[in-house]
């Protein structure tokens, strides 16, 4: 067995001890989970430079990481159902996002062990263990955040060295960047005076790059006022301005074992499956968002589901809002919290099939088709032809949301996600404000009865070329265009087909900055009259509107690159109240009050047009409540 411990130094009641349904009280345990793994055994031969690293006298490969346990007090209570939370950079995403709850923002100097607030409970009343597991070496300094322990690849003793690419953004003006995102670990640089070490900027992501003479550049940063050598920054010469898009391409030295990370997540399940857990589980299931959903993309693309024991270790997974990415996380030199698609070597192939009797769920909202890549999942590179998935995959695309769960209360700005600077961004429209976390948790319903009963789970739901609902980025601007106030992205960056100099399986990169190609063939989904999404699952929200809800939303000037889409935003654009106050302003979308008589009108169309979800199988029964809560705050913001 690849786990060889669990250090518990935690232990609390959830939510005060109080019962949760059938499943009783919960209690937290928090720890260190404890890895042994062999670099020999075929399980792990795709892990890449796993033969480097160092091992201990019985020839095993060792590391930890952090594990927070989320159990019934009384086991014989668990329902046989475990879920990994892949957490994201740190964070976890399991529990906020099915159970409507919120999750702590950690930053220097917080509570490592803050009070976890349970939702609704949803996972807790059918009993699942929920197992947050670290996974990422890399993470920023912050306490509180669940981390892996990893090792350094080594080859004759010496740390290796390699080709790193990273690119660099920031709401405000800056001195200097640390050689990461989102103030992570970085690589430091080999040699401070590299002459092949290339820094390059431009306005949009697929725009030509200009390159920065090296004179005005060093690996340094501003201590005190004063330029100091440093091999984990880059300083400019008159500054970083906001909003462009710097990258730097420079030889970097001590490479981590990226892939443990994955090994880490897969030991962790098929620990959950024996009798050494504390709660042990008969199915486990993997939920990752963003970052994390491209983690476990790019697991099932290495067959790294396999454990040592033999056996899946996951019996499926929902990879929510990944797009048609994996990332860094088997590269050498790779960087975990990397996440745009025209800065990665790891984008093809995007049909990414499991193996053995694994059931996936790949999800996504309107903001990862509108970033270039989430189409790309089912057509071909060209975008010219619709691409059909194997019977053991679901495809669904989440109209008319944003990358997160929705902003409420309304508003244009927001932290940078998972970010210690404490940036904050801000975008030209209000932000989309659709919470689409109900059709996550019908999605874990019908995975689990895919999974436990043999009951597939309901078709795809995705834009289609071969219907007309999947179309050209610019397709949509005529209708936006006719909108009062409305900035429809005049220039959608396309993903590009982009050569690092990689080998087959792109564990390592030799080019940076990379040779560039012909773009990828990205489309969207049609929109209605209203500008509101037509393909995919349409919660009530947009089939019974009270605004136009999108995946898409610009730069405010405060932050810089105004024409770039700010990354994972959505907007939400409301109705007139009136046919006065729309005839005024020119809108040609029929206001709130022709469209409903009354609040209770609006309210039982709502009704209406989620029991038609339920009948669907897209949405839970006890979500037809839930939607109308959400119904009606927005006829409270918008129609009174």
């Amino acid at each position: 067995m690849a786990v060889i411990g669990f250090q518990i130094t935690l232990r609390r009641p959830l939510a005060g001890g109080a019962p949760f349904g059938d499943a009783g009280p919960y209690e937290e345990l928090k720890g260190r989970l404890h890895f042994a793994v062999d670099p020999t055994h075929a399980a792990n031969r795709g892990v890449t430079d796993l033969a480097l690293a160092p091992r201990n006298p019985a020839g095993r490969v060792e590391f930890s990481a952090d594990l927070s346990l989320l159990v019934p007090v009384d086991r014989a209570r668990v329902s046989g159902r475990a879920l990994v939370d892949v957490v994201n950079r740190g964070n976890t995403v399991a529990v906020p996002n099915f159970n409507h709850a919120t999750r702590p923002a950690f930053g220097p100097g917080s509570d490592p062990n803050p009070p976890i607030d349970v939702g609704d409970g949803f996972l807790m009343r059918r009993g699942y263990v929920v197992a947050s597991c670290g996974w990422q070496f890399d993470l920023p300094d912050v306490p509180g955040l669940i981390r892996l322990y990893g090792v350094e690849a080594r080859e004759h003793g010496q740390p290796l060295r390699g080709r790193v690419y990273v690119q660099l953004q920031a709401p405000e003006d800056v001195p200097d960047f640390l050689l990461s995102d989102r103030a992570h670990q970085a690589y430091p640089a080999a040699d401070l005076d590299e002459r092949d070490a290339t820094l390059t900027v431009r306005d949009m992501p697929d725009a030509e790059p200009e390159v920065i003479p090296r004179a005005r550049w060093k690996f340094a940063r501003v201590v005190n006022g004063r330029v100091t050598p440093d091999p984990h920054h880059v300083w400019l010469e008159d500054g970083f301005a906001k909003g462009r898009l710097y990258h730097l391409a420079y030889t970097g030295t001590g490479a981590q074992v990226v892939g443990l990370g994955l090994v880490a997540l897969r030991d962790c399940a098929a620990w959950l499956k024996g009798a050494e857990a504390p709660a042990r589980a008969r199915w486990v299931y993997a939920y990752g968002r963003s970052q994390t959903g491209r983690v476990l993309r790019t697991l099932i693309h290495y067959g790294l589901n396999e454990a040592e024991v033999g056996g899946d270790a996951f019996d499926g997974v929902i990879a929510n809002v990944a797009g048609a990415m994996r990332g860094e996380f088997n590269q050498r030199f790779g960087q975990n919290s990397k996440d745009r698609p025209w800065t990665m070597c790891h984008l093809e192939p995007f049909q990414v099939e499991p193996r053995g009797r694994l059931k996936v769920m790949y999800t996504n909202t309107s903001a990862e088709y509108h970033r270039g890549d989430a189409s790309l999942i089912h057509t071909d590179p060209d975008g010219g032809r619709d691409v059909e998935h194997g019977q053991s995959v679901r495809v669904y695309h989440f109209a008319g949301t944003e990358h997160g769960l929705g902003i409420w209360p309304p508003a244009d700005t927001q932290p940078a996600p998972a970010d210690p600077h404490g940036w904050v961004e801000r975008s030209q429209h209000v932000r989309g404000v659709v919470n689409y976390g109900r059709l996550l948790r019908a999605c874990l319903i019908n995975l689990d009865r895919w999974v436990t009963e043999g009951i597939a789970p309901p078709p795809n739901r995705h834009p289609r070329i071969d219907d007309g609902t999947a179309v050209a980025p610019d397709a949509p601007a005529k209708t936006f265009d006719a909108i009062p106030g409305a900035r429809y992205p005049r220039r959608h960056a396309r993903p590009r087909r982009q050569d690092f100099g990689a080998d087959a399986e792109m564990r390592r990169i030799t080019l940076a900055p990379p040779r560039v190609g012909a773009p990828y063939g990205t489309r969207v989904s049609a929109v209605d009259g209203d500008g509101n999404e037509v393909a995919g699952i349409v919660l009530p929200e947009l089939t019974v509107p009270v605004a136009t809800h999108t995946g898409w939303n610009l730069r405010h000037a405060e932050i810089g690159g105004v024409e770039q889409l700010l990354v994972f935003a959505g907007a939400t654009l409301p109705f007139a109240k009136t046919r006065g106050e729309r005839e005024r302003s020119g809108d040609p979308r029929p206001s709130i009050a022709e469209r409903y008589a009354s609040r209770d009108d609006y309210l039982a169309r709502v009704r209406s047009a989620a029991l038609s979800l339920v009948k669907e199988r897209y949405l839970l029964e006890e979500d037809v409540e839930t939607s109308l809560a959400f119904a009606a705050r927005m006829w409270d913001a918008w129609a009174r």
